[in-house]
């Protein structure tokens, strides 16, 4: 299939999207108890990315301190996920007031806009001057992850799950100082997601109230209304908007 310039289009993850039937792959498929299909269906992409970012890849532990850089729907995902894993300071960087509420509405204790002030001195200072003990950068640009790297305390854990395009390149950042403050620095792909292992989990804490998937979906939409939906997206004005096939 191609646009009417030419361009060619491919499948989304290779198995499509935004159809009424799709044909995929057995192993492709996980069961979960019957809930809310507009909530459960978040686990399939940016939620998930989120939650795992901080649950599973960042390994946030009771009591850590952590720093969400990029509110919208995958970084307040992670916001929930380091206050489902017992984080007790979790701060939510952005630059948009809409996201900060969202992400204090998801579990962040407090916010910092970056268009306002320096988000490193920001998080070091919410941290007693150590720096955060994981920080996810939710954004996917190189800016924001050398912000990330410092705001990180000397032993954590930075999270890059915010998808940067083909053309962007590290930050320049002195090998001095990579190799000077020890902790880690990964990337996440998906959460480090296991969906047999945690779709079913993840469903359950919804169901006992534990995991508000609920607060991710802004609205539901027909298939006809996806491309206004993206408009809305770019323009941050919701966090997920759910096709509901009729």
């Amino acid at each position: 299939m191609t646009l009417a310039d030419g361009t060619p289009l491919t499948p989304a993850l290779g198995i499509g999207a935004f159809c009424e039937l799709t044909l995929v792959a057995a192993g492709q498929c996980t069961e979960v108890p019957k809930v809310r299909p507009e909530a459960a269906g978040l686990l399939g992409c940016g939620v998930m990315a989120g939650l795992g970012a901080a649950l599973h890849t960042g390994g946030v532990q009771p009591g850590d301190s952590v720093a969400v850089f990029g509110c919208g729907g995958v970084g307040c995902a992670a916001v929930a996920g380091a206050r489902l894993a017992g984080a007790t300071t979790i701060i939510g960087v952005d630059i948009d007031p809409r996201k900060l509420e969202w992400a204090r509405d998801l579990g962040a204790t407090q916010t910092v806009d970056s268009s306002r002030e320096d988000p490193v001195a920001a998080v070091r200072a919410a941290t007693g001057g150590f720096g955060a003990d994981v920080v996810v950068e939710a954004v996917g640009r190189p800016e924001v992850l050398e912000q990330a790297f410092y705001a990180r305390d000397l032993a954590g854990t930075v999270v890059q799950v915010g998808v940067p395009t083909p053309e962007m390149r590290f930050p320049d950042i002195p090998m001095i100082d990579f190799f000077g403050r020890g902790g880690a620095l990964k990337p996440s792909w998906y959460g480090d997601c296991l969906p047999s292992r945690d779709f079913p989990s993840l469903i359950e804490l919804y169901r006992r109230g534990r995991l508000d998937l609920d607060r991710f979906v802004s609205e539901t939409i027909g298939l006809g209304d996806v491309e206004e939906a993206f408009a809305r997206m770019g323009r941050g004005e919701v966090l997920r908007s759910v096709v509901v096939l009729s």
